[in-house]
């Protein structure tokens, strides 16, 4: 009743409910009702339903959900953010922010989709450049900015 029998048991990689063998599918999960304050590390996905106050190292997919909040600093590949986000906000590859969501901060993505509805007060930098962020040559910006001036002023005089 309480023993295994060897002829029923089933190899852990056809068992549907067994932990993933790799860390590539792996998944943390931070639980509603739960707080963490200081810095967090993760080599796989992370999923945040609690609270975390600090910082958040991921290698891998951030993913803030419904309840989940984070006050402080995160980095990693991915994010999807359908929960509340304050802080600095570094995100290598694809930032998701659902129509849930509340962000405030600064964001640092390569790519970002905010769907409608969500609430996005940030300062948000894009583009896959490796600089220091700030490192933009100034000498390009003020040239833009000029070409900018000029063209509104030819169209001033067109329609005026």
């Amino acid at each position: 009743m309480f023993g295994s029998k060897k002829n029923d048991a089933t190899p852990a990689s056809n068992n549907k409910n067994s932990a993933p063998s790799s860390t590539s599918n792996a998944l943390n999960s931070l639980v509603k009702g739960t707080k963490v304050e200081g810095t967090v590390s993760s080599e796989s996905d992370i999923r945040i339903d609690g609270i975390i106050v600090g910082t958040l190292i991921c290698k891998s997919k951030v993913i803030i959900g419904p309840t989940g909040a984070i006050e402080g600093d995160v980095q990693c590949e991915n994010a999807v953010i359908e929960g509340r986000f304050e802080g600095n906000l570094k995100v290598n590859q694809l930032l998701t922010v659902k129509d849930s969501a509340e962000v405030h901060g600064d964001v640092n993505t390569n790519k970002l989709l905010v769907q409608s509805g969500a609430t996005f007060n940030v300062t948000c930098r894009m583009g896959a450049n490796k600089n220091k962020i700030g490192s933009a040559p100034v000498k390009k910006m003020n040239q833009e900015n000029q070409n900018k001036q000029s063209f509104g002023q030819k169209a001033t005089q067109k329609v005026g």
